[in-house]
């Protein structure tokens, strides 16, 4: 999808503090001219199908996108999303292109499988749990072909992973379940990719020792959690397959790994797990996902983010930088995940620190607008499927346009070219992106009509006065549900503005007006009195400090090692967390960092629980 993204003509160089326990360094950062981009900002800005679901003698409309299939095909890129009629291809990451399928044989299933073999693009994913593999050598033009043999195993298939060896086996991955375990199988590649054999129970959820497997908001219920969504990677002849777990809906939704020295196992559950976890900040979760080498040889983890607010499966999708240590422990870097970062053809001095450093001005800042919604809606807990739906009464004023949580969005009481939102950054500021969040307020769309698109003019001042145009997107045609668009230049400004010209649903809404860039002031200070402290349930940690004067937010890490602190949880306001997902037999190094709209901290003295 084309964006107003920039062309910069010349290197530029830029200091930001990285993240996970690295020092300050200088980037030097080159970009490609000819390919018009540098930075992308999650969730990841594609046009997203309609789903419906009936639900309280209402037909609910909601987009989604989840589970995402990447594979990288002749150096193309192309990606499989849950029920979306269809699936997308990029050169580059970042602009995606929709592709509708010739054949009926595709046909839109649920949590598909890919992979690549013999210079074709294979699928898997029959919503019926049985079916067949079908495969094309031309995936622009969807001609996808099948042999009828169908794969039909007990018990069905759930969530499938295709992965295709070095030697040419096939094997498939399957199960979602919070009974059943991941289970494997390998296929007949030369015989219609019929089974051979017994499929093999690999391995299952043991919330018990691992408590980032619990079910439920932060860990928090009872209830037996998932295991699903396995995708396996081979690297340096050891096999990794990932799986998600506890739940989509949740904030917590993670991946997690284990490794073994053949496809079929037995494998041993990684003691770094999760490898993919995202609990705070503005978009939540970063399960079920599927791990993707780029052209330059680096991996990225794509993932499924959690909004469940017009349903439990309202969701989005995420890419975060991933990679392999030295040691061969798998990361997946989600820290600030949800700012901008540098794409994969963008040069970086270490691949695993993509941030740019650009940080979120726009948090809490006064807004105005000159029309709003009044009514108000409960959402509900809907108990009988296990569902999250947010269970308070919801308002819609201007305030939730920028309070850095998608569930939550400003509704204006009319959709015309008169309405604008109006956002005082209190000083002057160096703006350099802005990333608009449209969301769905009693929709009647659903599936993928054409003529979806949001049309929209952003203005900047210094003076609240004087009002310069930076993007015009009053003739877009395209379907933007997440525009993120980087600024041809910096510019300094207090004041920004949102002229609404058109978009397609009934009401304008919008869960978060972001603007991105960096402040002239300080940094804040290292947050001080950092302690942690082991609960006696060993999956839990108290980990406390003081607040920071002028602090935004802080931003926590752990690992198993000193020098790995991959993991990390993003908090505003306040100090303070409780960590729930480690695991029982595993001692942890943990340390803090504070951060606002003018930078990073330093980070804490690094601490450690047995």
């Amino acid at each position: 999808m084309e964006r107003l993204l920039i062309c910069f003509m010349l290197s530029f160089s830029i200091s930001c503090n990285l993240i996970g326990g690295q020092e300050k360094i200088v980037n030097s950062i080159k970009t490609d001219s000819k390919k018009g981009f540098k930075t992308y900002c999650n969730p990841i800005d594609i046009d997203y199908s309609y789903m419906s679901h009936y639900r309280a003698k209402n037909n609910v409309s909601y987009r989604s996108g989840a589970d995402p299939a990447i594979v990288n095909f002749k150096g193309r890129f192309y990606m499989f999303v849950t029920r979306s009629h269809g699936y997308w291809a990029s050169d580059d990451m970042s602009n995606w292109k929709f592709i509708k399928p010739q054949s009926w044989y595709f046909n839109g299933s649920n949590a598909p499988a890919a992979a690549v073999k013999d210079g074709k693009v294979i699928v898997y994913g029959d919503p019926s749990g049985s079916g067949a593999v079908i495969e094309t050598d031309n995936p622009e033009i969807g001609d996808w072909k099948t042999n009828y043999a169908v794969i039909d195993l007990p018990g069905g298939v759930q969530d499938p992973d295709l992965f295709v060896d070095d030697d040419g086996k096939v094997y498939l991955y399957e199960e979602s379940s919070n009974k059943w375990p991941i289970r494997g199988i390998e296929l007949d590649a030369d015989n219609y990719y019929i089974p051979l054999g017994e499929q093999t129970d690999l391995f299952n959820l043991n919330p018990e020792e691992h408590g980032w497997e619990r079910f439920g908001q932060d860990h928090n219920s009872d209830l037996k959690p998932f295991i699903e969504g396995p995708w396996m990677l081979k690297h340096s002849g050891t096999y990794y397959l990932e799986y998600g777990a506890p739940g989509t809906q949740w904030n917590v939704y993670a991946d997690g790994v284990y490794t073994g020295k053949n496809p079929l196992g037995p494998f041993e559950y990684a003691p770094y797990n999760p490898i993919s976890y995202k609990p705070g900040g503005f978009l939540k979760g970063s399960g079920h996902g599927s791990t993707v080498q780029d052209n330059n040889g680096n991996y990225w983890h794509y993932s499924t983010m959690a909004i469940s607010v017009n349903f439990k499966f309202e969701r989005r999708l995420g890419m975060y930088p991933a990679g392999f240590e030295a040691d061969g422990q798998m990361y997946v870097n989600t820290a600030y995940g949800d700012y901008p970062h540098y794409l994969p053809d963008t040069k970086v001095p270490n691949h695993k620190y993509r941030f740019t450093g650009w940080m979120l001005l726009s948090y809490q800042k006064p807004v105005k607008t000159n029309s709003g919604l009044v009514e108000k809606e409960v959402n509900v807990v809907d108990e009988s499927v296990g569902g999250y739906m947010q269970e308070q009464i919801k308002d819609f004023n201007i305030n939730k346009i920028n309070d850095e949580e998608i569930r939550s969005y400003w509704v204006s009481e009319a959709n015309n070219d008169s309405i604008y939102v109006e956002m005082d950054l209190l000083k002057p500021m160096g703006v350099k992106a802005i990333q608009i969040n449209f969301q769905d307020f009693n929709s009647v769309i659903f599936g993928r009509p054409e003529g979806i698109k949001q049309q929209f003019v952003v203005k900047s001042s210094l003076d609240g006065k004087k009002w310069t145009t930076i993007l015009d997107y009053s003739e877009n045609q395209k379907d933007m549900p997440h525009a993120y668009l980087e600024l041809k230049q910096p510019v300094d400004a207090r004041y920004i503005r949102y002229n609404h010209v058109s978009c397609t649903n009934v009401y304008l809404a919008i869960s978060e007006l972001r603007v991105f860039g960096n402040g002239k002031g300080k940094a804040p200070k290292v947050p001080s009195n950092f302690k942690v402290e082991r609960q006696q349930d060993r999956r839990n940690t108290n980990l406390t400090w003081d607040k920071v004067k002028g602090a935004t937010g802080y931003v926590i890490y752990w690992g198993i090692s000193k020098d790995k602190l991959n993991l990390s949880a993003l908090m505003y306001d306040h100090p303070n967390y409780e960590l729930r997902a480690l695991n029982t037999a595993t001692g942890y190094y943990y340390q803090v960092e504070a951060f606002n709209e003018n930078g990073i901290s330093e980070k804490s003295k690094i601490m450690f629980t047995e």
